[in-house]
């Protein structure tokens, strides 16, 4: 008997490592998607003579309009697909006949990319790069223009303003748990480019199923009560966010990765734990 306790014993120690070793892992791996800089997909795009390679990305990944983005441009030579040291350039940016930024005196890059804060204007911003040098050597001015769209987050709009699964949940709006969710959302997260970009992906995925599960919540009792349950836990952790002064995209990232985390405990780890321990005590033998 004793040495099935023991056994036991060396077999649940092993599960608890395994386990660890798990989360350690999932851990390293979701670090470097919060840290990496929230940059859009590149677009690229020949000179008008082919002579460079052009890349253009944007931080945060969905610019708002009048807020500053960070536009990063790469000189690349289709040769080598490897960038192009020491280019000289000028950057001019409009929006239909009005001029958003530039064009600004001729500059030289060293290093081949160069990343520069710009405030974009509502709608279709046009990006001119025009490369005049190469390598210390004057060049025929070749020209790449670029499309950046910019629009108003969609959830600040009239359409998508509201909070439609924890509405359904508590039965009103004006529930302190949708006020202190709508609170968050528009003094903490729009406060912040990171915020904002992390809430413009967010209702794309969100508003694709949210009006079902609303709908359903309010044909079914039973539903709601247990969706009402189930939010609550997470509703209790960013509420944090409304008591810690975010004054900072590292602030902001810092909060945001706790808060991911510790749900994810609450969600995952802690039942996998509950279910190992009661998997256990069933199995000890009874004396």
């Amino acid at each position: 008997m004793l040495g099935c306790e023991v056994k036991s014993l060396v077999n649940y120690n092993t599960f608890e490592r395994k386990l660890m070793n798990v989360k350690i892992l999932f851990l390293l791996l979701l670090l470097p998607v919060f840290l990496m800089p929230t940059y859009a997909e590149s677009q690229q795009l020949p000179t008008d003579k082919g002579t460079l390679l052009v890349n253009i990305a944007t931080e945060p990944a969905k610019p708002s309009p009048d807020e500053q983005v960070k536009l990063k441009i790469d000189f690349v030579n289709p040769q080598t697909n490897q960038i192009q040291e020491h280019i000289d350039y000028i950057v001019t940016v409009t929006n239909g006949e009005i001029r958003v930024f530039g064009p600004i005196p001729l500059t030289h890059t060293s290093i081949g990319s160069v990343t520069i804060p710009i405030e974009f204007a509502s709608g279709e911003n046009k990006v001119s790069i025009d490369v005049e040098g190469i390598l210390f050597k004057p060049i025929p001015s070749e020209t790449v223009t670029f499309t950046v769209m910019v629009e108003t987050p969609q959830a600040t709009s009239d359409t998508k303003s509201g909070c439609l699964i924890a509405t359904a949940a508590f039965g009103t709006e004006l529930a302190p748990q949708v006020q202190t969710l709508r609170e968050i959302r528009d003094n903490t997260l729009f406060g912040t480019g990171s915020g904002t970009a992390f809430m413009a992906g967010f209702n794309e995925f969100y508003y694709t199923f949210s009006p079902a599960v609303a709908d359903l919540q309010r044909q079914n009792p039973i539903f709601k009560e247990a969706i009402r349950v189930t939010i609550t836990p997470m509703l209790s952790t960013l509420s944090i966010l409304s008591y810690v002064d975010i004054n900072s995209e590292s602030e902001m990232l810092g909060y945001g990765i706790g808060v991911i985390l510790l749900n994810v405990g609450m969600y995952f780890v802690v039942p996998v734990i509950i279910m190992v321990k009661i998997k256990n005590y069933l199995r000890r033998p009874i004396i």
